[in-house]
C-alpha cells in the first residue's frame, strides 16, 4: 500500500471533522489524486482549500503539491508513461510522443472557449504591456510568448523568477495584461503575480490545464487545455506543446487583426537580425 495511504489511516483518529472528510475521500479514490487541483479535491470532498493544506501539512508534507507527488508511484500506475515501454526504440518512443499530442491538440481544439481566444487577442492587441509569468515547464512557454509578441511589435516581458514576478505585478496598471501560465493552475508564485496584477487594474489571462483551480478565479479571460499525461505523471510534458499552440493563436490573431502595425514590427525585426546570420 502507498506510504501516504498508510500515513492518513494511522492519523486518521487525530483529524479534525473537515480533514476526515478528505481523508475519506483519498482512501477511496488514491488513484484519482495526481490529475486534480486543490480547488477540485475541495469541491469532491465537501472541504476547503486551506484544509487540504493543513492536512497535508499534518501527514508531513509542505503542501498539497507535494502531498500529490507522493502518489506518483502508486502501485496502478506507470512512473513516465504507461504507453512506453523498455522494449520501446526511440523511433517507437518518438511516434508514441507524437500521438499523446496530437490526442491533446484534439481535446484541447474541442473545450477551448472560443470567445476567450478572440478576447485574449483583443487584450493584447489593445495593450501597451503584456507581462507573462510562468514557472518550471511554463517558464519555456512564457518566454516564448514574449518573444513572439515582441516581434509583433508589443513591449512584452516574461519572468520566471518568483521574485521578478511580484515586482512586474506591482507595476502594473489598468490597460497592461498579464498572462499567468500553469498547467497545474496551483503554482502559488504565478498565481499570486496574477493575483496582484488583477488588484493593479491589469486584464489577467491565464493559460491552464484544469478548468477549476485557484489561477482561474484571478483570471479575467481562462484559456485551458486538455493533456493526459498527469493522470500518470505529475510532470507535464506534452501540455507544453498545447500551451505554445495557444500562444501561436493568439501571436497570428494579433498579427492579422491589429491594422498592419504588427507587420511592419516583424519586418522590421527581421530587418535588424539580417546582420546576425551569415
Amino acid at each position: 500500500m502507498n506510504k501516504t495511504l498508510i500515513n492518513i489511516k494511522a492519523l486518521y483518529n487525530e483529524m479534525g471533522k473537515s480533514e476526515k472528510k478528505i481523508a475519506d475521500w483519498v482512501m477511496l479514490h488514491p488513484t484519482e489524486i495526481l490529475p486534480i487541483s486543490i480547488s477540485e479535491l475541495a469541491e469532491k470532498s465537501n472541504s476547503s482549500e486551506a484544509t487540504i493544506v493543513r492536512f497535508s501539512r499534518r501527514l508531513g508534507f509542505s503542501g498539497f503539491q507535494d502531498f500529490k507527488i507522493s502518489f506518483a508511484d502508486y502501485s496502478d500506475r506507470e512512473p513516465v508513461n504507461p504507453h512506453i515501454t523498455r522494449t520501446d526504440s526511440c523511433s517507437d518512443i518518438f511516434s508514441k510522443v507524437a500521438n499523446d499530442i496530437c490526442v491533446s491538440l484534439e481535446k484541447t481544439k474541442k473545450v477551448i472557449d472560443k470567445d476567450s481566444l478572440e478576447k485574449a487577442s483583443s487584450a493584447i492587441i489593445s495593450t501597451k504591456k503584456v507581462v507573462l509569468f510562468g514557472l518550471g515547464n511554463s517558464a519555456s512557454v512564457a518566454l516564448d510568448a514574449a518573444h513572439k509578441f515582441m516581434r509583433a511589435g508589443i513591449n512584452a516581458y516574461a519572468y520566471s523568477d518568483n521574485h521578478m514576478q511580484a515586482i512586474a505585478a506591482s507595476h502594473l496598471e489598468k490597460g497592461d495584461v498579464a498572462i499567468g501560465i500553469s498547467h497545474s493552475g496551483s503554482s502559488i508564485d504565478v498565481v499570486d503575480a496574477l493575483r496582484v496584477a488583477k488588484e493593479n487594474g491589469a486584464v489577467t489571462i491565464s493559460i491552464s490545464g484544469v478548468h477549476k483551480s485557484p489561477i482561474t478565479r484571478v483570471s479575467d479571460i481562462s484559456l485551458n487545455t486538455v493533456a493526459d499525461e498527469t493522470k500518470y505523471s505529475i510532470l507535464a510534458l506534452n501540455s507544453r506543446i498545447v500551451q505554445l499552440a495557444i500562444i501561436d493563436t493568439l501571436y497570428f490573431s494579433i498579427i492579422l487583426h491589429s491594422n498592419k502595425k504588427s507587420i511592419e514590427a516583424i519586418k522590421a525585426t527581421e530587418n535588424s537580425l539580417k546582420k546576425k546570420k551569415y
